[in-house]
């Protein structure tokens, strides 16, 4: 019994080491509740990656050789699967968890290609730390943005800008792959958003 509280209180400490803060730097969440669809739209043209905070193409080019010395064409297949990882696992992660209780409890709809709402909520991607998993140890993932909400007809006009600082990113039971982990940590990401909007907009 003390050694399973003892495994309890590790895991709490941990979960609460590595969650999401969240900052409202300007503006309120007024304007959610009478909208019905809400734009999406995902940019990583500033990311920084690791701590020693490479930019992307820093990022990509040092891991391209590092696995290309492994195994020839190794290094030239992850590359893609870095930046497709964005399309593909990112973004529908965050959604999906937007949506979860935003859609079904709300009625309001956060989807990408919507031109005619009247807000769009951009996802700015700021750090990106994948993490690690070696079998016997392990690292989270880690991801921080820049989530703004603005005028779809007048991109100045920010209504509500927040920070999101170090969404944790892992799967239950681990994952081998730097890109799901990150894509566990724009899930958060949108977790820990929507439930701000569900209780600061309602």
């Amino acid at each position: 019994m003390k050694k399973q509280l003892i495994t309890i209180l590790a895991l709490l400490f941990v979960s609460l080491s590595f969650s999401q803060k969240m900052k409202v730097v300007s503006g309120n969440f007024d304007f959610i509740k009478d909208q019905k669809q809400i734009n999406v739209e995902f940019v990583y043209d500033n990311v920084t990656v690791h701590k020693k905070k490479l930019s992307n193409d820093e990022y990509v080019k040092e891991r391209t050789a590092d696995l290309e010395e492994k195994g020839r064409g190794k290094g030239k297949a992850w590359a893609k699967k870095w930046i497709a990882s964005r399309e593909l696992i990112y973004a529908p992660k965050f959604l999906e968890l937007m949506n979860r209780d935003l859609l079904e409890k709300k009625g309001i709809s956060f989807e990408e290609d919507l031109p005619d709402a009247k807000y769009t909520l951009i996802v700015e991607a700021v750090w990106f730390y994948p993490g690690y998993n070696i079998g016997i140890s392990r690292q989270p993932a880690k991801v921080s943005t820049l989530l703004k909400f603005v005028e779809t007809a007048n991109r100045d006009n920010v209504v509500l800008e927040i920070t999101g600082k170090n969404a944790p990113g892992n799967r239950f039971g681990g994952t081998f792959s730097n890109e799901d982990r990150l894509g566990e940590g724009y899930a958060k990401t949108g977790k820990t958003l929507s439930k701000m909007i569900m209780k600061k907009a309602f």
